[in-house]
């Protein structure tokens, strides 16, 4: 098959990790292009991902904090949620968002094709134009950052039921007056949140026994006691026999404790978890393998095809936007230096891993947790601080949750950080730098901290740790 195209570096995949690679490979010197499958351009995390979710919520606190007014002294009558106006307010801001995004695939710095690309061969693909008509596009390196889509678990009934997915939930201007959401991940939660903030009655069933499988249960219980006190309907530790349509609405079958428990709402929330896109690649074609339904990796990036790098959700670990930019980047750069003659030599290195779940309260942590140390048997010292006994949380009236930190014993470097309460995402980061200049306890416990803000809450367990 003959070549239309010919190129250094070929990325598949226009969202944040395609993007990144491609800028940081044509800034490097590579030929480089971009092909792009989407009706619409950005990625999951601007599109129906990170962005709009986060857009939702902020009206979702709002609505909290309205609510709240009593406490402070201020009287706020008849607060109303007007749904329509939020997800006006949510398409207007993403517009924005895709808009910047698409100008910069179509900046020139890169080719740019529009259409959906399989691999021919290890080295050409070819790309269906979504404008018609086809071409063959051959390149020395590829990178795949396809992202992922959601996955339909087999759970007798859940395809017939029309269970609604975050992609509905982000443009419904209507929302159902109740709702069972199968799973307590981050999107499953995020999105209990956001609902039952608009009004609507939330059920949650998960199948293990606590919220966010894999996070310190200290810190994911903290999440799901918050969410019982508002009022929400929460099952764990259990196993989902069957969802069927009953009437208007749906139904949920599922054993719990050793009963059998039936329960009933308007609708369904499917958040049982998201698989990687790579259906129509054609992979078959290549020496790419799998790790389970994931792309396998190096630490490299590169596949079991070497010349074929991949970044993102399509070949994990994590499924977080920063990590997919850094393996994107990464890619790029061991792309530069296969080209030059030299070894892909610069590796990932995910000692910082950084994980943010948008609730109420919030949840956020890096580095080491309690249960990996625990598994890999890494010893570890911790300590905590709790919220309800520091001054600026109780000004703020916000007293849920506690900060972590994990510490070396030996050498005193903090090992980990963990936050479950007012603004986590942005606290986290605080042990963030002090984890990537490898901070012991006891120089993070001597930086100073302005009084009264909840920052210097991290004070505390570092002082601890450094006694």
């Amino acid at each position: 098959m003959s070549n239309d195209f010919s190129y250094d570096f070929v990325v598949i995949g226009g969202g944040s990790a395609g993007y990144a690679a491609a800028r940081t490979a044509a800034g490097l010197g590579l030929q480089t292009a971009v092909i792009e499958s989407g009706g619409e351009v950005g990625g999951l995390c601007i599109l129906r991902g990170c962005m709009p979710s986060k857009t939702l919520i902020e009206s979702a606190n709002r609505m909290l904090a309205a609510g709240e007014g009593k406490e402070f002294g201020v009287r706020i009558d008849a607060v109303q949620a007007d749904v329509a106006a939020i997800i006006d307010r949510k398409r207007s801001l993403i517009g924005e968002f895709a808009c910047y995004r698409r100008e910069q695939l179509e900046s020139g710095k890169f080719d740019f094709f529009r259409g959906l690309a399989s691999f021919v061969d290890g080295g050409q693909v070819e790309v269906h134009l979504l404008d018609g008509g086809h071409i063959v596009i051959a390149s020395s390196y590829f990178l795949i950052a396809t992202g992922s889509k959601g996955s339909h678990p087999d759970v007798p009934g859940l395809d017939d039921a029309g269970a609604l997915t975050s992609d509905e939930i982000l443009d419904a201007k209507e929302l159902p007056h109740s709702v069972i959401v199968l799973g307590a991940g981050p999107v499953s939660l995020e999105m209990a949140h956001y609902m039952h903030a608009m009004g609507v009655r939330v059920s949650i069933i998960q199948r293990s026994q606590h919220f966010l499988t894999g996070v310190d249960e200290d810190l994911a219980d903290t999440v799901e006691s918050a969410f019982r006190e508002r009022g929400m309907e929460i099952y764990t530790g259990t196993k989902l026999l069957r969802v069927e349509r009953a009437g208007d609405g749906c139904r949920v079958d599922f054993e719990h404790q050793g009963q059998l428990v039936e329960t009933g709402a308007a609708a369904v929330f499917n958040g049982l978890g998201r698989a990687p896109n790579l259906g129509s690649l054609g992979l078959g074609n290549t020496a790419v393998t799998l790790n389970r339904k994931a792309i396998k990796v190096s630490s490299t990036q590169q596949s079991d095809a070497p010349n074929i790098f991949a970044a993102g959700d399509c070949c994990g670990p994590y499924e977080v936007v920063h990590i997919a930019i850094q393996q994107g980047e990464l890619a790029a750069r061991n792309a530069a230096r296969l080209l030059r003659g030299e070894t892909a030599s610069e590796t990932m290195d995910y000692r910082l891993k950084l994980y943010a779940v948008f609730t109420e309260p919030q949840l956020g942590v890096v580095g080491l947790s309690e249960i990996e140390a625990q598994e890999k048997a890494i010893p570890y010292k911790a300590a905590t601080y709790p919220f309800n006994d520091h001054g600026k949380s109780l000004i703020m009236g916000a007293t849920q949750g506690f900060v972590k930190l994990l510490a070396n014993p030996d050498t005193g470097e903090i090992l980990g950080g963990a936050v479950v309460g007012p603004h986590a995402s942005d606290l986290i980061h605080e042990v963030v730098v002090a984890m990537a200049f490898r901070s012991t306890a006891s120089q993070f416990a001597a930086i100073p901290h302005y009084h009264p803000t909840l920052s210097e809450i991290w004070t505390y367990p570092a002082e601890e740790l450094a006694g």
